[in-house]
C-alpha cells in the first residue's frame, strides 16, 4: 500500500475517528469526575540565627556571615525533622484530626530552594480550608519540635530559629485530578485509537473500491464505471432517455456512464467487435441484470440492432425490468414449442427482447445445448446480443453461457464485492475458456473518498444558462416548437430515429392485439404478434426435464431485423470453435 491509500483510509473511517476521540474524552472527564479533589497549600520560612547571651548577662554578636553560615548548617537538618511523626502528632492534635501521623507525613512535602535557608511545606487536603490550616499547623509542629531538640524545650529556646515567611493561601483549584491534562490525555488516546482501527481496516479491507489500481490488481481491463444512482430502485431499473425521466440528475450520469461503456466495448476488437456479450457477476445483487438492460438501451440508442436476451432461467427479471409480459421465451424456441418471431417483443429503437420463458428444471443443461449457441450465433448474424446470465459464483449457468459467447463483462459493485469474490469468479470462466471482457464497477459514489474521478456536470449551455442572481434564464432563441426545420443548419438537425418494422414478421389477423412496451423514452406500440402455440400449463415450471429440439438449421431472422444491412456474399459471422 502507498501513502495515498492510507490517506484514505483515513477519510474512509472518518467518523470511527471522530467516534473514537469523543468516546476519549467521555472517558477522560467521566473518569476525572469520580475522582476526590486534592488541593495543595503551601507555607514557606527562613531559618535565622538567635542572639546568644554572655556568662555576664552581655549579648554576644557575632558577625553577620558567620550567623547565616550557622543557620544555612541546619538546614538538612530541620528538614529532616519536618517529616518525623512526632511533628505530625503535634499538628494533628491541634486541628483535631482523627488520621493517622502516617497518614498525615504522606501528605506533606518539604523543600528547601537550593543555596538557600528557606524551607517550604506543602500540605495536600481533599479541600481547600484543610489544606491550608494543615501546612500551617505542620509549620508550628515543626517549630515545637526543633525547640524541643535543640533548646530547653521551652518556645524559642533554640538557637536557630524559622521565621514565617508567606503563610498558607486558600487554594483555588484542586491540583488533582486536572482535567485540561486529562482530556488531552484522552483526546491523544482517542485519536491513535482510531488511526489505528482506520489503518488496519485499511490495510485488511479487500472490497473493491474505484479508487484501488483494478486493473492492476485483478489483470483485466475496466470498461465501465457506473455511478450509483438512488432513483434506481428494484421496481424502476432503467434510465430515462433524457432528464425529465427515471434518475433525474443522477441519470444524467449514469447516462453518459454507459455511453462510455459502449464506446470502449465498440473500440475493444475493432476487426472483430464482440457480438455476443455476456453480462454476469460473482454474486446476486450486483447490478448485472440493471447493466444489461441498460446497455441494450444504449447500444440501440446508437442505431444499432441489439438483442436483449435472458439468460437467467432461474430467477428471471428481463421481463420485469422492461416492463414486458413474460409468457414464452427462449426455452419455448429451444424446446421447439414456439418460434423466435413469435415470442420476440420490440423495443425502442432497435432494441427486441426475448424472455426466458418457461422455467425448465434443468437450466445448465439447456443454455450448454447446442441449439443454444446456435441460437446465439444466428441472433449475432443481424444484431449484437447482450445476454443477462446468472451469477458465477451461485450457479454454473453463467460460465456456460460466456463458453457459448464472445465474452464476459463481469458487473462488481464497488464498496460491497471482495477481491476474493472477483478472483474466483474470473478463475471460474479460465476454466471453460471463456473470455472476459472487462470488469464494470457498479453504484460507484458520485462524490467522498470512493467516488469516481470523473465529474457528471459537463451539459449543453442552454441547460446552464443562468441569470446575475442564479436564477435559470430562458434560452434567447424560440420556441423550438415554432421554428421551422429549413431555420436551423443542417447539422444541428438531430439525426432521423432508425425506423423499424410496426408490423409483425408474419402478419396476424386484424383483430390481433398490440402490447404496449413500458420502456424509457416516447411510448410506441410494439408490432403485433402471433400468438405462441405454448398453453398456460407448458408455461408453468416443469417437474421433468426439458428436452431441446434437434438443430433444424439456422433460423430465419431477416424478417426480425428489415433494416439490418446484409453483407454482399460474406459469410455469416461465426465464432472460433473452443476445443
Amino acid at each position: 500500500m502507498e501513502i495515498r491509500d492510507y490517506l484514505r483510509g483515513l477519510r474512509r473511517h472518518w467518523i470511527a475517528i471522530i467516534l473514537m476521540t469523543a468516546v476519549g474524552l467521555g472517558v477522560a472527564y467521566g473518569w476525572s469526575s469520580i475522582q476526590t479533589p486534592v488541593y495543595q497549600a503551601s507555607a514557606s520560612g527562613y531559618l535565622k540565627t538567635r542572639a546568644v547571651m554572655g556568662e555576664d548577662g552581655q549579648v554576644l554578636v557575632s558577625s553577620p556571615q558567620s550567623d547565616d553560615n550557622y543557620a544555612q548548617s541546619k538546614v538538612e537538618q530541620y528538614k529532616e525533622f519536618a517529616t518525623w511523626r512526632s511533628v505530625a502528632q503535634h499538628a494533628g492534635e491541634e486541628l483535631g484530626l482523627t488520621v493517622s501521623p502516617e497518614e498525615l507525613v504522606r501528605r506533606i512535602t518539604v523543600d528547601n530552594p537550593e543555596g538557600t535557608s528557606t524551607l517550604t511545606i506543602t500540605a495536600s487536603g481533599p479541600t481547600p480550608t484543610e489544606a491550608r490550616d494543615l501546612a500551617e499547623a505542620w509549620m508550628r509542629g515543626l517549630v515545637a519540635e526543633i525547640d524541643n531538640l535543640d533548646g530547653t524545650g521551652a518556645a524559642e529556646s533554640s538557637p536557630v530559629m524559622i521565621v514565617l515567611g508567606q503563610s498558607a493561601s486558600l487554594p483555588q483549584e484542586p491540583t488533582f485530578p486536572d482535567l485540561r491534562s486529562a482530556l488531552l490525555v484522552g483526546g491523544v488516546l482517542g485519536v491513535g485509537g482510531g488511526i489505528a482501527f482506520a489503518m488496519i481496516r485499511a490495510v485488511s479491507d479487500r472490497r473493491v473500491r474505484p479508487s484501488d489500481d483494478v486493473e492492476q490488481r485483478l489483470g483485466v481491463p475496466l470498461v465501465g464505471t457506473l455511478p450509483k444512482v438512488d432513483e434506481l430502485t428494484g421496481d424502476n431499473r432503467l434510465v430515462a432517455a433524457d432528464d425529465t425521466g427515471a434518475g433525474g440528475r443522477g441519470g444524467f450520469a449514469v447516462r453518459e456512464a454507459l455511453r462510455v461503456l459502449r464506446t470502449n466495448l465498440q473500440f475493444m476488437d475493432v476487426d472483430q467487435p464482440p457480438r455476443i456479450i455476456v453480462v454476469t457477476s460473482a454474486l446476486p445483487g450486483e447490478g448485472k441484470s440493471t447493466v444489461a438492460a441498460n446497455l441494450a438501451l444504449t447500444l440501440a440508442a446508437a442505431g444499432a440492432p441489439v438483442v436483449l436476451v435472458d439468460g437467467d432461467l432461474r430467477r428471471p427479471t428481463v421481463a420485469k425490468t422492461m416492463g414486458l409480459p413474460g409468457g414464452a421465451g427462449v426455452t419455448d424456441v429451444l424446446a421447439g414449442r414456439a418460434d423466435i418471431q413469435d415470442v420476440a417483443q420490440r423495443g425502442p429503437s432497435n432494441l427486441v427482447v426475448l424472455t426466458a420463458g418457461t422455467i425448465p428444471p434443468n437450466p445448465s443443461e439447456i443454455l450448454g445445448s447446442e441449439r443454444m449457441r446456435q441460437l446465439l450465433a444466428d441472433l449475432a448474424v443481424h444484431a449484437t446480443v447482450i445476454v443477462d446470465a446468472p451469477p458465477l459464483l451461485a450457479v454454473t449457468d453463467g460460465a456456460v453461457l460466456t463458453h457459448q459467447a464472445d465474452g464476459a463483462l463481469l458487473v462488481v459493485s464497488a464498496g460491497k464485492t471482495t477481491y476474493d469474490l472477483v478472483e474466483r469468479s474470473l478463475a471460474s470462466l479460465e476454466k471453460v475458456r471463456g473470455r472476459v471482457l472487462g470488469v464494470v464497477l457498479n453504484r460507484v459514489p458520485a462524490s467522498g473518498v470512493d467516488s469516481s474521478a470523473y465529474s457528471y456536470e459537463y451539459k449543453s449551455s442552454g441547460e446552464q444558462r443562468r441569470g446575475p442572481f442564479g436564477r435559470r434564464k430562458a434560452s434567447p432563441t424560440t420556441d423550438p416548437a415554432s421554428e421551422s426545420p429549413e431555420s436551423e443548419p443542417a447539422h444541428a438537425r438531430p439525426a432521423a430515429e432508425p425506423a423499424y418494422a410496426e408490423t409483425a414478421v408474419h402478419a396476424p389477423p386484424a383483430e390481433s392485439p398490440t402490447r404496449e412496451v413500458d420502456v424509457p423514452g416516447p411510448k410506441r406500440k410494439a408490432a403485433p404478434v402471433r400468438r405462441s402455440t405454448v398453453t398456460n400449463a407448458e408455461q408453468r415450471r416443469s417437474t421433468t426435464v426439458m428436452d431441446v429440439a434437434p438443430d433444424t438449421g439456422a433460423l430465419a431472422l431477416e424478417d426480425l431485423f428489415p433494416s439490418t444491412p446484409v453483407d454482399d456474399g460474406a459469410a455469416p459471422r461465426r465464432r472460433p470453435e473452443r476445443d
